[in-house]
């Protein structure tokens, strides 16, 4: 199978190390996928073909340390359907420091009883000076990871019989005793989002330890289920009374241990087990029988912390966006809803506009877009009842929850007079979980798709809005159990949790929630195979085509080059020209990463593809322009194209890995690029003081923007455009 495309690529003129490396990137990206159309190959058969391979005889030291064959090796390593012992004695010989890696992305860590992990004490027996202290740490690092998964479990025990609602009533007691008042001493931005983010998927995996051992028809609950649920688990903290049974005394310490136990697992799985796999800034040693962290590259660390500062600059700058976009609009001097709620209604919808200009001229979103259930929905009407929502909690939970402790000194007393508070107010629900039918739930938020075609509203529309957040958790738990493939929910993904006719919503999770990323993740993660997501990718390419059109660049979309049965370079997304400067454009669209091993990822498939394909599309441009004189004249290089500088990029839309080059191309975010032909970096720097010193509505950033300068100070020009890019100018210019 390899050896064939091997010679192949032998008989087109490749060298041997280029040639192996071309097989090397088919192996990495799943080719040969098929014999034929209905006869495709297994993964199991590709590892087999590669590792037996002949070609595999003249590999090289170069080779063997090359970021493609490191990761074919870990792919090797990942497997246990192949092995070729005397093959891996050959390359650790020849490069140790590559088996490590290998060894190290390949997770081997958590497989101790595996036959790769055999092969890798082998290699240690035979060389431990290079080996040793690797299988050293690996294996204290299984001690560890048994010991915090059997203390996890032994957490779980006394908490089995609990149904998913009474879980999810004492996680929201939980936030009410733990997370909330801690929220309110550091305050937003402070220091506490970290934390409050750890809670979320600790109670997540909770959740879905659950699910996976539950009766999923037990979750078609009643009314009666659920009053039962909550007067024997939740009542007594509000309402204690000598009648209640004190069993809700055993359990509460019971789920506070096993929150404990999931934040210590996750902890040691995401900053031991991923750093140690995934981060190439840092070396584990072994001191004893403890594992410390030494760090081995520290522009590694920084470009990872700079990640993070770009995107809380990415957030202001698109707020900055939404305020001018609402002074435009004419609604600034309007009153919003009832005079009483008018600036938190104010402030929802400018939150709205920031995540619809995002999702729009950023992931190619239309004004509407279908629903799981089929049901189309309006985009800025779905993002407002989310930040209605987000409003409403804080407005009548998280800040009268505050007031009451604050006077009461004590989290239970707190909750009773907020619920006595609802109930004296039209018998409204403010218990720390909250439930309606969904029809019921429908009706409601009515109100929130009135417009001048729908005086009265649309219960379709408030339905289509409802679906677009809501997570089945019957159908949820029918995937885990089933171990159905496909990305399953995060409660702050979908927050509204449907249990049979009953929706569920906690408010403490409604208040807090990043609703720009559950928007996003929603759409790109969740719904990610969704029908539309085609067009949104054309549109994104569409769009971005337009803006350097507007900036006098010549374009050219979508080009297929010339091509043989043999080779294929691939469709070129943007091809776009001006002042002697040529962008080949290679276009990614895609969703916002929580971890290392997601950024790992997407930099070890998606990025390194993609730099493999920009390769193949610029080397195919620049022979096409000798003799294709069309395309030479859609650039507008009819006359000359003696000089042309040629560059290609990769155009990502998230922010992970970024100006890092694949293949020796780089690799730029698509919010840079759009600034940077907008011209309006000054929004990243805060220029107003919006988020320094709040109310943030009397800043008039568009004003306020006029005042700083230009990225191009004789005014854009293919060169300077590049510099602006290449150089991170967009990111550096001062305000």
């Amino acid at each position: 199978m390899y050896d064939a495309r091997f010679k192949r690529c032998r008989e087109a003129g490749l060298s041997v190390d280029d040639a192996i490396t071309e097989i090397t990137d088919q192996y990495l990206d799943g080719k040969p996928a098929r014999r034929s159309k209905k006869n495709p190959i297994k993964a199991s058969e590709r590892d087999t073909a590669f590792w037996t391979s002949d070609f595999l005889a003249q590999l090289t030291p170069d080779i063997c340390a090359s970021n493609s064959f490191v990761l074919a090796l870990a792919r090797y390593f990942a497997q246990d359907v192949v092995s070729n012992r005397s093959l891996l004695l050959r390359i650790a010989a020849l490069v140790p420091s590559a088996v490590r890696r290998a060894i190290r992305y390949s997770r081997l860590v958590m497989r101790p009883d595996s036959k790769s992990w055999r092969e890798v004490e082998a290699l240690a027996d035979s060389d431990p000076d290079q080996f040793g202290a690797l299988v050293a740490i690996c294996r204290r690092f299984h001690i560890a990871h048994q010991d915090r998964l059997s203390l996890l479990e032994e957490s779980r025990s006394p908490l089995a019989r609990l149904t998913p609602l009474e879980l999810l009533s004492y996680s929201s007691l939980y936030a009410f005793e733990y997370l909330i008042p801690t929220e309110k001493v550091l305050g937003q931005g402070a220091g506490s989002d970290n934390e409050m983010e750890d809670h979320w998927y600790a109670f997540n995996d909770i959740l879905k330890w659950k699910l996976e051992s539950f009766d999923c028809s037990a979750l078609n609950l009643s009314v009666s289920d659920i009053g039962r649920s909550l007067q024997q688990h939740m009542s007594p903290f509000l309402f204690p009374s000598p009648e209640h049974s004190g069993q809700h005394l055993v359990i509460y310490p019971s789920f506070v241990k096993l929150v404990a136990a999931q934040l210590e697992y996750n902890s040691f799985m995401s900053q031991s087990i991923d750093a140690f796999c995934y981060d190439d800034s840092i070396r584990f040693k072994l001191v004893g029988n403890d594992l410390t962290i030494v760090e081995v590259d520290v522009e590694e660390r920084q470009r990872w912390k700079r990640g993070g500062e770009k995107l809380a600059r990415l957030h202001q700058y698109w707020y900055y966006r939404a305020v001018a976009e609402f002074s435009r609009s004419g609604m600034e001097g309007k009153v919003i809803g009832l005079p009483e709620n008018h600036e938190r209604n104010q402030a929802a919808v400018i939150k709205t506009l920031r995540i619809q200009l995002q999702l729009t001229e950023v992931f190619g979103l239309s004004d509407h877009l279908l629903t799981d259930s089929g049901l189309r929905v309006d985009l800025y009407q779905a993002l407002l009842s989310m930040e209605l929502m987000t409003a409403f909690y804080n407005a009548a939970f998280i800040e009268p929850f505050n007031r009451y402790l604050d006077e009461t000194g004590h989290w239970c007393k707190a909750l009773c007079l907020l619920a006595i508070e609802g109930l004296q107010d039209g018998m409204q629900n403010r218990f720390p979980i909250t439930f309606s039918d969904r029809k019921e739930k429908i009706e409601a938020i009515r109100g929130w798709t009135v417009n001048e075609a729908l005086p009265k509203g649309s219960l379709k529309a408030a339905e289509a809005i409802l679906d677009f957040w809501t997570s089945d958790l019957k159908e949820r738990a029918a995937q885990l159990r089933d171990k159905r493939h496909g990305p399953i929910p995060e409660l702050h993904e979908r927050p509204v949790l449907k249990m049979g006719r009953f929706l569920f919503q906690l408010p403490w999770l409604m208040a807090f929630q990043n609703n720009s990323t559950a928007a996003l993740n929603n759409l790109r993660r969740i719904g990610g195979r969704r029908q539309e997501t085609r067009d949104e990718t054309q549109r994104i390419e569409t769009r971005l085509a337009e803006q350097f059109a507007a900036r006098g660049f010549r374009v050219v979309a979508n080009y297929q080059p010339p091509k043989t049965d043999d080779y294929d370079p691939g469709e070129i997304d943007l091809i776009c020209q001006r002042d002697g400067h040529l962008l080949v454009l290679e276009i990614k669209s895609t969703f916002l990463r929580s971890s290392q091993f997601d950024a790992w990822l997407h930099k070890t498939q998606t990025l390194r593809k993609a730099g493999t394909q920009v390769k193949r599309k610029v080397e195919a441009v620049t022979e096409v322009l000798k003799t294709d004189m069309t395309l030479a004249t859609s650039l507008g290089l009819e006359n000359d194209a003696d000089g042309l500088k040629i560059h290609g990029w990769i155009v990502d839309t998230s922010i992970e890995h970024d100006h890092e080059r694949f293949s020796g191309f780089l690799k730029v975010s698509l919010e840079e690029v759009l600034i940077a032909l907008w011209d309006d970096a000054y929004y990243l720097n805060d220029p107003a003081g919006m988020f320094l010193n709040p109310p943030v509505l009397e800043a008039k950033p568009a004003e306020a923007g006029q005042e700083f300068g230009s990225l191009y100070q004789n005014g854009i020009s293919g060169r300077d455009f590049v510099s602006v890019i290449e150089q991170e100018t967009v990111w550096n210019a001062t305000s």
